[in-house]
This record gives structure tokens, sequence and C-alpha cells, in this order.
């Protein structure tokens, strides 16, 4: 079946699939956001514990699930993870040792004898919550503003910068890192913005609940304004296209904006995810208890959705996905960077599989959630976080 597929084809389905996994990241980052929470929602020792015992119960999947980009762009476009992963080499050494940071602390935070104390596991869990979702954001925006590298004949990437990935974020002698870090605190607020929805949803406790409610305004309305200057300054800047015929790259004004535009299908996708995510927190914020618990789905769906289009419009069109601005004609594409055709073949095939993953996940997460942590359950509970 797959063999039959036209290579390019095959490049854009697996970077489509990427992209997929990228927007379940992000929305899944509802767990760090709720780690910076701890101490905002929780007002005693019983509820800072049911907190992070509701988060405790999927901050798994959000790991699995970069483990998985990771291997996923490893195995489909190596050269971008090479560059990436090797060149920006502090950023992605920072947000692993977030994450190990974050594992040891669920795991040792109530241990008996705990020589470190258990307000040291919880300063982690925040740690791990504002770098993870800063600087995955921050990374995801170079897709469009660019990184310093440049790729020689051999296609060997060589980074043009002593910082490793840490100038996207702190060169603010470039305005490029503005709009970089635009995206990264939309990333921060919006994991708040759903980890309060998801209290809302999986924890039966009336000042929790409120709280969070409260919550969610004073991190939905930074989140707006964070998103909506990345959105604008994307839309409007120049972006790096690709010559359809030479491969050479080139500047086009209005590049994403142009995008958007000339494929309506990635433009249906990423307006539908915008008003769902608009729709799940108004929804959440001004209706009964019981219609707002619901007000996750829609903003989750939402989310997924939105940096599912993002991720499209920064590489489908003819577009450099992976921008070099320090030498243009390095800038990472999908037909550049991509595994041999007979590797993406027999990676589509393994892909079939997804479905049955997605089911698993939805499975274990239905019966996770299947009753609603409370006050009761954390006492009774021994094995808690």
């Amino acid at each position: 079946m797959f063999e039959t597929l036209d290579y390019s084809i095959l490049q854009h389905y697996w970077y489509a699939i990427n992209a997929l996994l990228g927007a379940l990241l992000v929305f899944l980052l509802f767990v760090q956001g709720g780690q910076t929470l701890i101490y905002t929602i929780g007002k005693n020792e019983l509820e800072k514990k049911i907190l992070v015992n509701a988060l405790g119960r999927k901050w798994e999947f959000t790991f699995t699930t970069l483990v998985t980009f990771g291997g996923a762009f490893f195995a489909s476009f190596p050269l971008f993870y090479s560059t990436s992963f090797g060149g920006a080499y502090w950023v992605w050494m920072i947000i692993l040792f977030a994450f190990i940071i974050q594992a040891v602390s669920y795991e040792y935070r109530t241990k008996p004898n705990n020589f470190l104390g258990q307000k040291t596991f919880e300063i982690f869990l925040i740690i791990n919550g504002v770098v993870a979702t800063v600087f995955l954001g921050t990374a995801v925006a170079t897709f469009f503003t660019g990184s310093p590298f440049h790729i020689d004949d051999m296609n060997r990437s060589f980074w043009d910068s002593p910082f490793r990935g840490l100038e996207l974020a702190l060169d603010f002698t470039r305005y490029t890192t503005f709009i970089n870090l635009s995206l990264g605190l939309a990333v921060f607020f919006l994991s708040r913005v759903l980890a309060n929805l998801y209290f809302m949803n999986s924890i039966y406790h009336k000042q929790i609940f409120s709280r969070a409610r409260k919550s969610l305004l004073n991190n939905a309305i930074p989140f707006k304004i964070f998103f909506l200057f990345f959105v604008i300054n994307i839309l409007l800047r120049d972006g790096y296209a690709i010559n359809a015929d030479t491969k050479e790259i080139f500047m086009e004004p209005y590049k994403y904006l142009h995008n958007l535009l000339q494929m309506p299908f990635v433009m249906i996708i990423f307006l539908l995810g915008v008003i769902l995510v608009l729709f799940g927190i108004i929804r959440a914020y001004f209706s009964s208890k019981k219609c707002g618990a619901i007000g996750i789905w829609f903003t989750g769906i939402g989310t997924v959705l939105t940096v599912f289009g993002l991720f499209l419009i920064a590489g489908f069109n003819n577009t450099a996905y992976y921008p070099s601005n320090t030498d243009i004609q390095s800038s990472i594409t999908i037909f550049n960077s991509s595994s041999s055709q007979y590797t993406l073949v027999a990676m589509s095939y393994v892909s079939l599989m997804v479905p049955f993953v997605l089911a698993y996940i939805i499975y274990a997460w239905r019966a996770m959630n299947k009753k609603k942590i409370d006050a009761n359950e954390m006492k009774d509970d021994s094995h808690a976080y």
C-alpha cells in the first residue's frame, strides 16, 4: 500500500504525524501547568495532596509523548533531530533535566525519611512546570523565526552560536527573541488554563473548584495576549519559502499568511481550534459546576487542532520548517531532511498501530478518571504521591 505512494507524499505524511504528536504534547502540558498552581489552588496540606495526586495520574502521558515526539522526528527527519537536539544542546538538556526532577519528585515526595523534605520536591515540580512549558514553546517558535546553524556538503550540522540554543530565548538584542518568548509564555499560561480546567473536571472539592475557576480567568487573559502577539507577528513577517523547481530557499513576504490562505483545510483546523479553546474557557467560567467541568474537553481538543495547524503552516506549502537565520540555504525542509523512502514506507506500516495506542490511552484515562479524586480518597490511600 505505502510502497505505491510518491516519496513527497510520504514526507508530508510523516511531518503531519510529527505535528500531531507535538500538538498532543502541548495539550498534555496541563500537568506542568498544574504543578505551578499547587500553592495557588491548594491552601493546606490535604488540598496540595489532592492536586499533586490528580496530576500524578497523568504525568507519564506527557513524558511518554515527549519521548515519542523526539523518537518519531529522529526516525523520519534525522537531519532536523541532529541539528536541533545536537545544536541547541543546552535548551534540550535543561528541558530533559526538568523532566527528570519531575519524575523523581512524584516518586519521592512523600516517601518516609525523605532528607530533602516534601517542599523541596514540590519546588522541583514548579521548576518543571515553568521550564518545560516556556522552553518547549520557545523551541516551537523557532520553526517560524529561525535558528543560527549551517549544514555543510556532507550533511553535517554546526550551531553558529556558543550559547547552544539559549540565545533563542535570552538574546534581547534581537526582536525574534520576543516572538519566541511570546509563544513560550503563551504555552506556559495555556498549560495553566488547561490545568485549571482539568482540576474542575477531575477533583471533587468545592474550594478547589472555586479557586480553579478564578485562576482560569487570571491565566486565560495573559495567554490570549501572548498568543495574539505571536500569531500577528508570524503572519506579518517574511517567511522561508522553497522554490518548487530548484529547491532554493528564499524570503517571501507574508509567507505564513499566504500558507494559511492557500491551504483552506489547514485554516479551518487552525480557526476551529482557536474557537474551541475560547469556547471551553468561557463555558467553564460562566456555566454551572456540572457544565463547567467539561470545559477541558473543548479547550483540550481546540489546543490540539490549533497547534497542529501551526505546525502545518510552518512546514507545508513549500516552506522550510526549521529555517537557518545565519545561512538561509541550510534551512531544513521536509524534502532535504527526511529518511529514505524505504524507511518511511516501513515506518508507515508501523504508524497503523497509532489508533490502537490512542484507544489504549483513552481507555486508561477513563479508567483513572472514573471516580473524581476527593479528600476521603487521599486520607485512605497509602500509595498516594
